[in-house]
């Protein structure tokens, strides 16, 4: 098989772990989302700790891949090379708010949360790509 079969399958692998583990922690509910962010009110601290575990996993996998030359299925890493904080980075990061805020979702959960087949979770999938497919034709092209 070629190294792109090979990317693909990494991929799809990759995702269905990530959405196994969103499901086993509950977080395709977006009232545990709702009531984590819901500070003064019934708090749900569960994705705090699932955020916890997330970070240690990346910072684990930052440490490896800090070690390899290469990854295994391309011939480098794709990093961000800006840090720069800009006007886009800032609104793009309040409008991801808002809407995770509002919906209890963010792009993985939702995508994996289609699978229930609940109408508020079509919406908001069809919502999300409708914003991304704008972004892309409007805005990418000036970044």
């Amino acid at each position: 098989m070629n190294r792109k079969v090979y990317q693909i399958v990494a991929a799809l692998a990759a995702g269905v772990v990530f959405g196994f583990g969103l499901s086993l922690s509950g977080m395709l509910n977006p009232v545990r989302i709702q009531g984590f962010l819901d500070v003064f009110g019934a708090w749900d601290p569960s994705l705090a700790f699932v955020l916890g575990g997330a970070v240690a996993v990346a910072a684990i996998g930052v440490q490896v891949m800090k070690r390899m030359r290469h990854p295994a299925f391309d011939d480098s890493f794709h990093v961000p090379a800006s840090r720069r904080i800009d006007a886009p980075l800032v609104i793009g990061s309040v409008l991801f708010g808002l809407g995770w805020g509002i919906g209890g979702f963010c792009p993985g959960p939702a995508v994996a949360s289609l699978s229930m087949g609940l109408t508020p979770t079509i919406l908001f999938v069809v919502a999300m790509l409708g914003g991304m497919t704008l972004y892309d034709r409007v805005w990418s092209g000036r970044a």
